[in-house]
Protein backbone atom coordinates (compact mmCIF):
# COMPACT_ATOMS: atom_id res chain seq x y z
CA UNK A 1 0.00 0.00 0.00
CA UNK A 2 3.11 2.32 0.71
CA UNK A 3 5.17 1.74 -2.31
CA UNK A 4 1.83 2.47 -4.40
CA UNK A 5 1.44 5.77 -2.37
CA UNK A 6 5.22 7.02 -3.09
CA UNK A 7 4.74 5.36 -7.17
CA UNK A 8 1.64 7.49 -7.50
CA UNK A 9 3.50 10.52 -6.17
CA UNK A 10 6.39 10.42 -8.43
CA UNK A 11 3.82 9.99 -11.50
CA UNK A 12 1.89 13.26 -10.04
CA UNK A 13 5.79 15.11 -9.90
CA UNK A 14 6.59 13.90 -13.46
CA UNK A 15 3.02 15.39 -14.60
CA UNK A 16 4.08 18.52 -12.73
CA UNK A 17 7.04 18.64 -13.86
CA UNK A 18 6.12 18.29 -17.29
CA UNK A 19 3.32 21.03 -17.30
CA UNK A 20 5.90 23.60 -16.05
CA UNK A 21 8.23 22.67 -19.02
CA UNK A 22 5.26 23.14 -21.18
CA UNK A 23 4.28 26.78 -19.94
CA UNK A 24 7.79 28.08 -20.85
CA UNK A 25 8.17 29.73 -24.03
CA UNK A 26 11.09 28.52 -25.95
CA UNK A 27 14.17 30.73 -27.96
CA UNK A 28 12.50 29.87 -31.42
CA UNK A 29 9.28 31.42 -29.75
CA UNK A 30 10.98 34.42 -28.76
CA UNK A 31 12.35 34.67 -32.10
CA UNK A 32 9.16 34.50 -33.74
CA UNK A 33 7.31 36.86 -31.48
CA UNK A 34 10.13 39.86 -31.92
CA UNK A 35 9.70 39.12 -35.70
CA UNK A 36 6.02 39.30 -35.43
CA UNK A 37 6.22 42.65 -33.59
CA UNK A 38 8.21 44.00 -36.21
CA UNK A 39 5.77 43.16 -39.37
CA UNK A 40 3.15 44.48 -36.68
CA UNK A 41 5.03 47.66 -35.88
CA UNK A 42 5.52 48.02 -39.47
CA UNK A 43 2.01 47.33 -40.50
CA UNK A 44 -0.12 49.80 -37.93
CA UNK A 45 2.23 52.10 -36.89
CA UNK A 46 4.37 53.07 -33.55
CA UNK A 47 1.19 54.29 -31.32
CA UNK A 48 -0.91 51.17 -32.21
CA UNK A 49 1.89 48.48 -32.44
CA UNK A 50 3.43 49.41 -28.64
CA UNK A 51 -0.42 49.80 -27.27
CA UNK A 52 -0.73 46.17 -28.14
CA UNK A 53 2.67 45.06 -26.65
CA UNK A 54 1.77 46.83 -23.56
CA UNK A 55 -1.91 45.07 -23.90
CA UNK A 56 -2.30 41.48 -22.09
CA UNK A 57 -4.57 40.46 -24.15
CA UNK A 58 -2.93 42.25 -27.27
CA UNK A 59 -1.58 39.26 -28.95
CA UNK A 60 2.22 40.10 -28.18
CA UNK A 61 2.29 37.86 -24.69
CA UNK A 62 2.58 34.10 -24.23
CA UNK A 63 3.52 32.79 -21.14
CA UNK A 64 6.38 33.67 -19.89
CA UNK A 65 7.01 35.29 -23.03
CA UNK A 66 6.38 39.39 -24.12
CA UNK A 67 7.64 41.83 -26.13
CA UNK A 68 9.92 45.10 -24.92
CA UNK A 69 10.77 48.15 -26.58
CA UNK A 70 13.94 50.41 -26.19
CA UNK A 71 15.14 53.30 -27.87
CA UNK A 72 19.16 53.51 -28.39
CA UNK A 73 19.33 55.90 -25.29
CA UNK A 74 17.73 53.08 -22.72
CA UNK A 75 14.44 54.43 -22.59
CA UNK A 76 11.47 51.92 -21.82
CA UNK A 77 9.06 52.03 -24.75
CA UNK A 78 6.96 49.16 -24.14
CA UNK A 79 7.03 46.53 -21.91
CA UNK A 80 4.56 43.45 -22.16
CA UNK A 81 4.79 42.09 -18.86
CA UNK A 82 5.53 45.72 -16.43
CA UNK A 83 3.84 48.88 -17.75
CA UNK A 84 5.82 50.68 -14.60
CA UNK A 85 8.83 50.43 -16.64
CA UNK A 86 7.23 52.30 -19.68
CA UNK A 87 9.06 55.38 -19.96
CA UNK A 88 11.84 55.87 -17.96
CA UNK A 89 15.52 55.36 -18.16
CA UNK A 90 16.74 52.25 -17.74
CA UNK A 91 20.23 52.46 -18.76
CA UNK A 92 21.15 51.94 -14.75
CA UNK A 93 19.15 48.67 -14.17
CA UNK A 94 20.97 45.87 -12.86
CA UNK A 95 20.42 41.96 -12.46
CA UNK A 96 21.06 40.33 -9.50
CA UNK A 97 24.92 39.82 -10.47
CA UNK A 98 25.14 43.33 -11.24
CA UNK A 99 25.12 42.94 -14.49
CA UNK A 100 24.19 46.51 -16.26
CA UNK A 101 21.89 44.68 -18.77
CA UNK A 102 20.15 47.50 -20.31
CA UNK A 103 23.24 49.60 -21.37
CA UNK A 104 24.45 46.37 -22.15
CA UNK A 105 21.91 45.54 -24.60
CA UNK A 106 21.98 49.47 -25.83
CA UNK A 107 26.03 48.84 -26.76
CA UNK A 108 25.49 45.44 -28.69
CA UNK A 109 22.49 47.83 -30.72
CA UNK A 110 24.78 50.13 -31.61
CA UNK A 111 26.78 47.75 -33.89
CA UNK A 112 24.21 44.57 -34.40
CA UNK A 113 20.53 44.60 -36.63
CA UNK A 114 20.08 41.36 -34.09
CA UNK A 115 21.50 39.65 -31.72
CA UNK A 116 20.90 37.36 -28.23
CA UNK A 117 21.83 39.02 -24.56
CA UNK A 118 21.95 36.71 -21.51
CA UNK A 119 20.86 38.44 -18.44
CA UNK A 120 19.28 37.19 -14.93
CA UNK A 121 15.60 38.23 -14.84
CA UNK A 122 12.41 38.29 -12.72
CA UNK A 123 9.80 35.52 -14.59
CA UNK A 124 6.65 37.07 -14.96
CA UNK A 125 5.14 33.42 -14.43
CA UNK A 126 7.58 31.69 -11.78
CA UNK A 127 8.12 35.05 -9.86
CA UNK A 128 11.53 34.01 -9.64
CA UNK A 129 14.96 35.53 -10.85
CA UNK A 130 16.08 33.52 -13.43
CA UNK A 131 18.29 33.20 -16.14
CA UNK A 132 17.57 34.79 -19.35
CA UNK A 133 18.22 34.47 -23.16
CA UNK A 134 17.09 37.80 -25.20
CA UNK A 135 16.86 37.84 -29.01
CA UNK A 136 16.96 41.48 -30.24
CA UNK A 137 15.81 43.17 -33.28
CA UNK A 138 16.61 46.63 -33.94
CA UNK A 139 14.37 48.43 -36.42
CA UNK A 140 14.03 52.39 -36.62
CA UNK A 141 16.84 52.75 -34.20
CA UNK A 142 15.00 51.33 -31.44
CA UNK A 143 15.22 47.70 -29.85
CA UNK A 144 12.50 45.16 -30.05
CA UNK A 145 12.94 42.34 -27.83
CA UNK A 146 11.68 38.86 -26.64
CA UNK A 147 13.27 36.76 -23.96
CA UNK A 148 12.92 33.06 -23.06
CA UNK A 149 13.73 31.68 -19.53
CA UNK A 150 16.55 28.85 -19.36
CA UNK A 151 15.44 25.93 -17.35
Amino acid sequence: MRRTGIVFALILSLFAVNALAQQAGTKDEAVALVKKAVAHYKSVGKEKAFADFNAKDGGFTDRDLYIVVYDMEGNCLAHGANAKQIGKNLMELRDPDGKFFVKERVELGKTKDSFWQDYKFANPVSKQIEPKSMYLEKVDGMLFGCGAYQK
